[in-house]
């Protein structure tokens, strides 16, 4: 196992700090702080509260691929492999009843302040979009009714997190998983006729 770096522990706490208090509202002296350096010292590792975003975006893109390729390799079913990113609503509950989704509120916000960053943090959303196209084209959809289903999906799930965030339901959480399993049960496409 390798040891992790003064620059890991930063940019590890400003990707926890971005996702609970918001970029806009993250200090250099919030994130030093829990890692224990100075700013001077914090300095030497990144320049500006940008790198720090630059570097937590790619934190975020590297630890979706590694999910999406865990859940690949974890069932050979499409559907199981749809329900894993489906389930991700109950698996992370606490926190999306807390902060909202990850990406989602990183999306938003950026978009808010018109920053530079936030096509680079769409790309996290587009994995999904890419992988959840694939696993419904496995399923017998064709390429523009599998993104169509991906987009439904996505929408669906960042709502169940907005609301789940405004309401601090976890009941809510649960019935919306439940019906989302059962439209993906339905999403089976019907044989051709003979």
């Amino acid at each position: 196992m390798t040891e992790r770096t003064t620059r890991d522990l930063i940019v590890e706490t400003a990707d926890r700090l971005f996702y609970e208090n918001g970029f806009d509202h993250t200090s250099f002296a919030d994130i030093a702080g829990p890692v224990g350096i100075s700013r001077g010292n914090f300095y030497y590792h990144f320049k500006s509260k940008d790198e720090i975003l630059d570097a937590v975006i790619e934190r975020r893109l590297a630890n979706t691929a590694t999910m999406l390729a865990a859940w690949a390799e974890g069932d050979e079913n499409p559907a199981g492999r749809i329900r894993s990113f489906i389930d991700m609503l109950i698996a992370n509950r606490v926190k999306i009843m807390a902060y909202g989704c990850p990406v989602g509120t990183l999306c938003n916000e950026l978009a808010k302040l018109d920053h530079l960053a936030r096509p680079r943090a769409g790309e996290i959303f587009t994995l999904f979009r890419d992988w959840l196209r694939r696993e419904f084209a496995r399923l017998g959809h064709t390429t523009e009714t599998a993104d169509a289903l991906v987009m439904e999906l996505l929408a669906r799930s960042q709502g169940v997190a907005a609301l789940a965030s405004a309401f601090r339901d976890e009941a809510f959480i649960r019935r919306e998983v439940a019906q989302m399993h059962a439209w993906l049960d339905a999403q089976r496409p019907s044989p051709s006729p003979a």
